[in-house]
């Protein structure tokens, strides 16, 4: 009897020795790759058609407390059901030769496709882990409506866990094919996420939004579950981030009545370094370094092209943080961390 307990035992820790630190795994039927941290899932690498762009869905804390939106993908009582493009963590753009990448999904009336552009996922091009680092490197391809590709994408996750952060480098370097691509300077872009309800900011009025084609979105007002508060590293607190510069910026608030905060921050090497922030109230926190008209009231104008196969690559950290709120200091000190990574 001893040794069929010991035996047992021996399974038993060696069950758990092996979930210790990353592993990734990926489901082609369901098209997922998950990165998995002490065997919880803290993310996942999702290429769903119906998505039109590659994302990370769900994004959690090192303790499990999801932080981004899951509509459109399941349906949750309360949550809000605007901007169906809003998914994960994503990086697209609105004005790609005239297609708008951005603002694409399943919502789109048949009659418009042909005005919107598709990032599809090509193939796994390397993953590794290593205790408390992993990494994911994949390609896509930015395809127009027609099928002809404007630019091949290659992207690596550099995945960390620091004590009560979860950290995600992207680095996406983006090719021209055969053919000059044109980012015009518009508003909606380029690194996106949407997060929980109870991360949005307060607000008691509703929100009409609307986008290049004429569609208009309203957003109600929320509730008192609502908990979030933006800053930005000059100092700048509240609604008034968006439209700001920066290098950094932080969404504060409690969800599962625990506080989080989620860190952006731009790199030196960026185009339009630093970026301005498209963050809104309502949930969508991103960073747009290309488009500077709309946040500028017409003082600065960007209009980025690449000649044919020329690239140009975009560096982002995003912090998950769990815990008492990431100070000014903290967020500096990752800032000049990450300034140091190619």
């Amino acid at each position: 009897m001893k040794k069929i307990f010991v035996f047992v035992s021996l399974i038993l820790s060696t069950r758990a020795m092996s979930q210790q630190g990353f592993t990734i795994k990926e489901n082609k039927a369901s098209k997922e790759i998950a990165i998995n941290f002490n065997g919880q899932l803290l993310t996942a690498y999702c290429y769903y058609d119906s998505s039109r762009k590659p994302v990370l869905y769900p994004v959690n804390t090192v303790d499990g407390i999801m932080v981004t939106r899951q509509y459109p993908f399941h349906i949750v009582p309360g949550e809000r059901t605007d901007h169906p493009h809003h998914t994960g963590i994503w990086l697209n753009y609105e004005s790609v030769n005239g297609l708008d990448f951005w603002n694409n999904s399943t919502a789109i009336e048949p009659a418009k496709r042909n005005q919107y552009g598709t990032i599809l996922h090509q193939k796994v091009l390397d993953k590794k882990t290593n205790g408390n680092t992993a990494s994911l490197t994949t390609a896509s391809t930015w395809v127009r409506p027609d099928g002809k590709v404007l630019l091949n994408e290659n992207t690596r996750f550099n995945f960390s866990v620091n004590g009560n952060d979860f950290i995600i480098d992207r680095i996406t370097t983006l090719t021209a094919t055969d053919t000059t691509v044109l980012f015009k300077d518009v508003k909606d872009g380029m690194l996106g996420m949407r997060v929980a309800r109870e991360l949005e900011m307060p607000s008691k009025e509703k929100g009409s939004f609307i986008d290049d084609k004429g569609n208009v979105t309203v957003v109600p007002p929320s509730g008192s579950d609502v908990t979030g508060m933006y800053y930005n590293s000059d100092g700048v607190k509240g609604d008034s981030v968006w439209s700001t510069k920066g290098k950094w910026a932080i969404l504060t608030g409690k969800k599962d009545g625990k506080p989080v905060t989620i860190g952006m921050i731009d790199h030196p090497l960026n185009v339009g370094y630093p970026t301005y922030w498209h963050a809104r109230g309502y949930g969508l926190f991103a960073a747009n370094p290309l488009g500077r008209k709309v946040f500028s009231n017409g003082k600065e104008e960007l209009n980025f092209s690449l000649a044919p196969k020329r690239s140009v690559t975009f560096r982002y950290r995003i912090i998950i943080h769990s815990g008492e709120p990431l100070t000014p200091e903290a967020m500096n000190q990752q800032a000049d961390d990450f300034a140091k990574t190619r």
